[in-house]
């Protein structure tokens, strides 16, 4: 099976586009005021519009007022949400959106148990950030650590073109999520990272299939 990937981060309609071009499979906006990498609602609408059938728009909240989210969905339409913050699931679950559930390896001991708690869960994604702490650092956890959780896992923290094709050998992720590993600053992706990042995916896809 193919990897999926996700880009997340994205500022600008370039960007996007780029990603659209480069087959990517879903394209993070984040709504967290906190974040270096938030866009309003005017501006993710414009990038909303360029996606074409079949690229996931991906909502990224962490500890909002259900007011923002609200305010968010009827303004973006994003296909899916994440939520990175201590988000319980019976929050999580009441937006009629599907969700994934960011995991904070950085501070989970037990990360079974945790996704445990989000039964509506779409997926997880698997992150080196501690909770409370905001998510595209460039860090990574170690990879040995992440569990089998028997729903689709999504693998961030820290990921870029030399690391993404070990990552994927030893976790065999549903999908990689990468902001700024392919990136010159906050929300500003790179041309030249983006291509070598997907090349890196597909190659390491291609070797695991031999």
């Amino acid at each position: 099976m193919s990897t999926r990937i996700k880009f997340c981060g994205i500022t600008r309609p370039q960007d996007a586009r780029l990603a659209v071009d480069l087959g990517v499979d879903a394209v993070g906006l984040v709504f967290t005021r906190r974040s270096q990498r938030f866009l309003g609602i005017a501006q993710a609408r414009e990038i909303r519009r360029m996606l074409p059938p079949f690229t996931t728009a991906v909502a990224l909240f962490m500890d909002d007022e259900p007011g923002w989210i609200e305010e968010v969905i009827a303004g973006v339409q994003p296909d899916l949400l994440q939520f990175h913050g201590a988000e319980p699931g019976s929050f999580s679950s009441s937006f009629s959106r599907p969700y994934v559930k960011a995991v904070p390896m950085a501070s989970v001991d037990d990360a079974v148990a945790y996704v445990g708690l989000h039964p509506a869960a779409n997926g997880f994604l698997l992150d080196s950030h501690a909770l409370g702490a905001l998510g595209g650092s460039g860090e990574t956890f170690d990879w040995k650590r992440a569990p089998r959780l028997g729903r689709a896992t999504i693998l961030a923290g820290g990921l870029n073109a030399d690391n993404v094709a070990q990552a994927i050998a030893l976790v065999r992720p549903y999908a990689v999520d990468v902001s700024s590993g392919i990136e010159t600053a906050p929300g500003i992706k790179d041309p030249a990272r983006m291509r070598r990042f997907v090349e890196a995916v597909r190659n390491a896809d291609a070797g695991i299939g031999k």
